[in-house]
């Protein structure tokens, strides 16, 4: 829905917050999660308002309301309310308006870090009461104040308020740096993007207790929810630049490579150069780059040899450089990473261009924007790479790409797919979910949508969870990792399944896209198989829930010998004795993960 969408106006959501929900209600394929609010000030429109940045992202939210002002009492002493509801999300909504103890002109600074100290503490324990409910707890930092009582000195001295709020602002950033399933919503750079004068309004805090403009309440919300659409994994997966006026200044094929703004000898040239910086570091955390340009390749690539270009043609994926319209360069992209086009963030500076693309692919995302000083914050504060987990895969993610696409160069040269397959020189690395590796699968399991037999999603505290009930051979967990001649894909498949008597309920399997169809589907099947028959498990149970973006697996456990019991639209069940299976892994190699058993 584009009134949702960065940048919006604020006063229409508010207005019209009833209406937009009824129409986002109807989407298909809504994902349902249980979001818990404490409340350190009124939230009621901040509970309306984030429902609609979550339905739009494709989640439902259940709420639980805290009463006003009871965040600590609530968390701390839960009459079990709480604990009953189950949260998959917990929202602490504080501010500075929530700081017992505020520094006086007055003070020592012996008695300025006492209080410090003892405000600290009533969040740290806050903190980890949340943190045993075994979700998620997303906690606000604090906003400056609105004055200064000693002007600029404030921000020095250890009696001024602004010193007070930053230093308490580094400890709770260290506090959720050092704690699993804890993440910052950063209000402090909220309210100094907004103005102060503009987050915060005194009238509305004494007549209403918000602690936060009502203009601000969405702007706080779109930040909140993409947190959390980014720990279910909806980030955006990659950027699709256009090249003329968009990575440089001028048409490269009118003004040629030296004729195009780029470096520092005008201020439009170092726009430019500032949003190919900006570009290039969004690719170190993970983002595919690639192009989608009119023009001849020959000559598009020229302007990536001047030396002020930050970006080079080995930083792109695909480069697609024709003239084609660009809704089918960019749906040629898609399939050649093989993701979705929703996955991916078109950026042109054609208003022409994005509305034919908006008509044409409306699942990709549209970088807004009039000029060149604009393109960083249209991409930065629109959320679509908010990052919540990074891990060694997203750092190389643009490389492991690049080596799927030489797979798909080689396979090319075969007439027979399994002598492909064979040429790879395939090790699968099999083993239960380690600590190691819990915030990699947790990351995969909730982003992957394809191969996603039951569309299911764990946090990391479930997935915890899940290591301790195998312990207690409760349950089955199982992750593949695949390196080849090309190199490491990393850990791309997990299969959980959970123990009842002697059959085994298969949860959840995923496996990235990336790697699906090169037998690493029967490897894991094989290797889960031969986990449940040491248990003593005679029969497996798998489930296919069908969504609009799991269609190639609709049948996979009948490839695979599973008798179908039961189907309808829905979906469709099927069945396994163990006793009739027959392994099917034949064109990789074998490794055990370290400590498991051959």
């Amino acid at each position: 829905m584009q009134q949702l969408e960065y940048p919006f106006d604020s006063a229409e959501l508010l207005q019209k917050k009833r209406s937009l929900k009824r129409e986002l209600l109807k989407q298909e394929g809504l994902i349902e999660k249980k979001v818990a609010i404490l409340s350190g000030s009124t939230i009621g429109e901040i509970k309306n308002i984030l429902e609609l940045f979550l339905l739009q992202n494709g989640i439902k939210p259940l709420f639980w309301e805290g009463e006003y002002g009871l965040f600590y009492e609530q968390l701390v002493f839960d009459d079990g309310s709480l604990r009953d509801f189950a949260p998959d999300f917990v929202y602490l909504h504080t501010s500075r308006q929530n700081l017992k103890f505020w520094p006086s002109v007055t003070d020592t600074p012996q008695q300025v870090k006492d209080k410090q100290d003892a405000d600290f503490a009533r969040f740290e324990e806050a903190f980890l009461a949340a943190a045993k409910l075994g979700c998620p707890v997303i906690v606000n930092n604090f906003d400056l104040p609105p004055y200064r009582v000693m002007g600029s000195r404030d921000a020095v001295d250890a009696r001024g308020g602004v010193r007070y709020v930053n230093e308490l602002n580094a400890r709770l950033a260290d506090f959720v740096q050092s704690h699993a399933n804890f993440y910052l919503n950063d209000i402090c750079y909220l309210s100094a993007c907004s103005g102060l004068d503009n987050w915060f309004s005194a009238s509305q805090w004494y007549l209403y207790k918000y602690a936060l403009s009502m203009e601000s309440i969405p702007k706080l919300c779109f930040a909140l929810a993409n947190i959390i659409k980014s720990l279910l994994g909806k980030n955006k997966k990659g950027l699709v630049l256009d090249l003329d006026n968009t990575l440089w200044g001028g048409v490269i094929g009118d003004d040629g490579p030296d004729g195009i703004a780029l470096g520092a000898e005008s201020g439009e040239g170092m726009a430019y150069t500032a949003f190919q910086s900006y570009v290039k570091q969004l690719a170190g955390l993970g983002v595919l780059l690639n192009v989608a340009s009119k023009n001849e390749a020959s000559i598009a690539k020229a302007g990536f040899g001047r030396p002020e270009s930050v970006l080079k043609p080995d930083d792109f994926l695909c480069f697609e450089a024709n003239w084609d319209p660009k809704p089918q360069s960019v749906e040629k992209i898609a399939k050649t990473l093989n993701i979705l086009p929703e996955s991916l963030v078109f950026v042109d500076d054609n208003p022409a261009e994005r509305e034919l693309m908006r008509q044409q692919l409306p699942q990709v995302a549209l970088a807004q924007f009039s000029g060149p000083e604009e393109m960083i914050a249209a991409i930065d504060r629109a959320g679509w790479f908010e990052t919540t987990v990074f891990s060694a895969d997203d750092a190389h993610r643009s490389e492991m790409y690049k080596e799927n696409l030489q797979r798909a160069q080689l396979q090319a040269t075969f007439a027979d797919y399994g002598s492909y397959l064979e040429s790879l020189d395939m090790v699968c690395e099999c083993g239960r979910f380690t600590p190691a590796h819990a915030e990699r699968i947790t990351q995969l399991i909730n982003k992957t949508n394809q191969f996603n037999l039951t569309t299911r999603r764990y946090s990391m505290a479930e997935v915890n969870r899940l290591m301790e009930a195998e312990r207690d051979k409760k349950a089955i967990t199982l992750y593949g990792r695949l390196t080849d001649r090309f190199g490491d894909n990393g850990i791309v498949s997990a299969m959980i399944g959970t123990i009842e008597g002697d059959t085994c309920r298969i949860d959840l399997w995923i496996m990235s896209c990336r790697v699906f169809k090169r037998g690493l589907e029967d490897t894991m099947m094989d290797q889960f198989v031969k986990k449940a028959q040491s248990l003593g498990v005679q029969k497996l149970k798998g489930e296919y829930l069908a969504s609009a973006k799991n269609l190639l697996v609709a049948d996979i456990y009948g490839t695979m010998g599973f008798r179908k019991e039961e189907s309808s639209e829905k979906g469709a069940s099927f069945v396994l004795n163990l006793a009739d299976y027959q392994p099917r892994g034949r064109c990789m190699r074998l490794e055990q993960a370290d400590g498991e058993e051959q």
